[in-house]
């Protein structure tokens, strides 16, 4: 059995559906992302699978428990880790780790030893005694992950862990996390982040509560089809939208100063492109073929490419 599997898990607030008929798995051991943007339900989906949110419709298996006929089974074996800091900003850092190594029950010997190993990956040793209000906003992420995995959970959900900290930050906490998987922990992670999703073995994309894609970065990318073109032009605004009107142009999307145009023929498409550009006064600087990333398919995918 995988260690989390959706079949047809929904939930609704009112008429609102914030989550619609998720159905896939996540395998033992494996490192996967969530992505979308804000609204698109993957904070409903973590709660769902923490056990914290009973679906509207569907179900769930985490680590073997069914969320809606037994969430409490599961809940031994997860952590969950809100966007929001869920710590105590009154309490030290050892202090709220004690407090959550007492709530799993994790005997004196050896809570010792896993608070060694959590303070070497984390580098919150020398800041044990430092209120947890007081630390920065990686570092409480980082002791976040240290309260989570305390009681050496199998399964970790994390909801957009970097969301608000420096790179510096996401970096270390990212290096923190693939510890865990390296070790076998299953790790299901939230982020709107494109380039942090390319770091996974799976990619669930997400948007308005539907899964839009399920599969490898790689794949992903590599079955976005058509020809990829990264654009220079003396009018970046004005030529992305001229060249949304193009016949054969799939999309057209402004990606700093150059614009990403997906062409599913490229000879007929850019043609038209061309002509369009040139009527509208404005200059193609440079062009060339590039290999689509992850935010190119997920853009595709949204705008129903």
């Amino acid at each position: 059995m995988p260690a989390i599997a959706l079949q047809s898990l929904s939930r609704a607030f009112g008429p609102l559906i914030a989550v619609s008929g998720l159905t896939f798995a996540v395998d033992d051991g494996a490192l996967v992302g969530v992505v979308g943007p804000d609204g698109a339900g993957k904070t409903t989906t973590l709660r769902m699978l923490a056990g914290v949110l009973r679906p509207t419709s569907g179900d769930a298996w985490v680590n073997g428990s069914s969320v809606t006929r037994n969430p409490e089974a599961l809940k031994p074996h997860i952590a969950y880790m809100s966007q929001r800091f869920g710590l105590y900003p009154d309490l030290t850092v050892m202090e709220n780790i004690e407090f959550y190594a007492d709530v799993y029950r994790v005997g004196r010997d050896e809570r010792a030893r896993r608070l060694e190993r959590l303070f070497q990956f984390s580098g919150l040793g020398p800041f044990q005694s430092r209120r947890a209000g007081a630390l920065s906003g990686g570092m409480k992420q980082k002791l976040g992950l240290c309260c989570a995995l305390i009681h050496q959970p199998r399964i970790l959900l994390l909801d957009e862990p970097t969301f608000g900290v420096d790179p510096v930050s996401r970096h270390e906490l990212w290096r923190f996390v693939n510890q865990m998987v390296a070790e076998g922990v299953t790790v299901l992670v939230s982020t709107a982040y494109l380039d942090e999703a390319e770091r996974c073995d799976r990619v669930a994309l997400m948007d308005h509560g539907h899964l839009l894609a399920f599969d490898a970065p790689r794949a992903l990318e590599d079955g976005l089809g058509g020809t990829m073109l990264e654009v220079q032009l003396s009018d970046v605004r004005a030529g992305t939208r001229a060249l949304r009107g193009v016949q054969g142009v799939q999309s057209a999307v402004v990606v700093g100063d150059v614009v990403h145009v997906l062409l599913p023929n490229a000879a007929d498409g850019w043609s038209r492109a061309l002509a369009v550009l040139a009527a509208d006064g404005i200059t193609v600087l440079d062009a060339r073929r590039i290999v689509p990333s992850l935010e190119d398919v997920f853009i595709s995918r949204v705008t129903g490419a």
